[in-house]
């Protein structure tokens, strides 16, 4: 995460026992002894040192159990700012939000991603310092900044691999162009990612295992295993989109590659399909429109798409057995039509008890996910233990 201090921490144990307060509840010096097992002095050091920083505040008065009430404490996401982005190929949404993840200002602008990582990262930095201002925030109050690509990303160094959809990028030092532009930490992933992440935490937080599935202009996947983000060994994780769908052999892929998954059934292809009939369409999101106004031939075309994406998603279940597999990009916006092409092959092709308990739905969060899971990314390691630890250590060293 570009700004990040390099060098390790003092431990304060103090980035430890915060951790008991990012679900919001309120806790006593008597109720942190009694979790922790700690000394009264020490928690009450380390509530002191986490109140320095601005992490906890007060809260008001517990119930009182015969004396004085005791003192309540508090995590205040209010203390620093976050900005999210999510790029898609032809859009872009903003967010600042707090350190819960609770959007402040937001905002969704066409974008072409193509245009190329400086014209494309300029205007990120240019509107992100523009929605600090609109929530009444300044730029020295970010705590980092979270992006999430439409292409494959090196989680280690956060810079985009052989993007396919992405001419220009292969490479890019995204973090150290945006540190520069806003002199906040930022950390990056792949779309959906970062969607997937959105989704799970503030939908389905107790859910274990799920596929979060975008289907747009691309086509991939978000694996979310034991309540944690899995991204594989270089983050190629979850590209289903060029995983080969049999008697396509012949269809050509922006990819190199022939006969994948998205160029079959992502939305580029489902419009070239649909333009050969003649239907006027020049975005995805035409597409959906079609569908919702009651076109047939759109409705079979994206309930076909369903059924294409649903044989690798059937593979998938075997292989990963989720308990669900979440629907969402802009192709989701189509109704049940895709969605219903989906539940009907996986459903056939895959196991009983694979399927047993599993849910083919589509997404609650919705635009939101990106925005929300960048946002996400960046508050996790800002309120990890060590980086807490940090915090505190530079606040006592100044």
């Amino acid at each position: 995460m570009e700004g990040l201090q390099k060098f390790p921490p003092r431990p304060t144990g103090a980035g430890e026992m915060f951790q008991l307060f990012r679900d919001g509840t309120p806790h006593t010096r008597a109720s942190l002894v009694s979790e922790t097992g700690q000394s009264r002095s020490t928690v009450a050091a380390r509530i002191e040192a986490l109140t320095a920083v601005g992490l906890l505040t007060p809260a008001g008065e517990a119930s009182s159990t015969g004396g004085r009430p005791p003192s309540t404490f508090a995590f205040d996401p209010s203390n620093r700012i976050v900005l999210g982005v999510d790029l898609g190929a032809t859009h872009a949404r903003l967010a600042i939000t707090d350190l819960a993840a609770n959007p402040l200002a937001s905002t969704q602008e066409p974008l072409a991603i193509a245009d190329g990582p400086e014209p494309v990262l300029s205007w990120v930095a240019e509107t992100g310092a523009s929605l600090v201002a609109q929530a009444g925030r300044k730029v020295e109050e970010l705590a980092g900044i979270g992006i999430g690509l439409p292409g494959p990303v090196d989680h280690a160094d956060g810079r985009p691999v052989n993007p396919p959809i992405m001419p220009g990028w292969d490479g890019t030092d995204v973090p150290g162009i945006l540190h520069r532009l806003l002199g906040a930490p930022v950390v990056v992933d792949n779309d959906v990612n970062v969607m997937a992440l959105g989704e799970h935490r503030t939908v389905c937080p107790d859910e274990q295992d799920l596929l979060f599935v975008k289907v747009a202009t691309g086509i991939g996947a978000g694996v979310v295993m034991d309540g944690e983000l899995r991204r594989g060994a270089q983050g190629a994780a979850g590209d289903l989109g060029h995983v080969a769908v049999s008697g396509a052999a012949e269809i050509p892929c922006r990819c190199g590659n022939v006969g994948c998954l998205e160029a079959v059934a992502g939305g580029l292809a489902i419009a070239g399909a649909l333009q050969e009939s003649g239907a006027r369409i020049r975005t995805t999101q035409d597409i959906v429109d079609l569908v919702r106004a009651g076109d047939v031939a759109a409705g079979q075309a994206v309930r076909q798409a369903g059924r294409d994406i649903g044989t690798v998603l059937a593979a998938s279940v075997s292989l990963l057995n989720p308990s669900r597999i979440i629907i969402g990009g802009i192709l989701a916006g189509a109704g049940e039509h895709l969605v219903a092409g989906i539940r009907e092959v996986v459903y056939q092709r895959s196991l009983p008890l694979a399927t047993q308990h599993l849910r083919i739905v589509t997404s609650r969060a919705g635009a939101q996910a990106g925005v929300v899971g960048a946002a996400t990314l960046v508050t996790d390691r800002f309120l990890a233990p060590h980086s807490i630890d940090a915090l505190i250590t530079v606040k006592e060293d100044s």
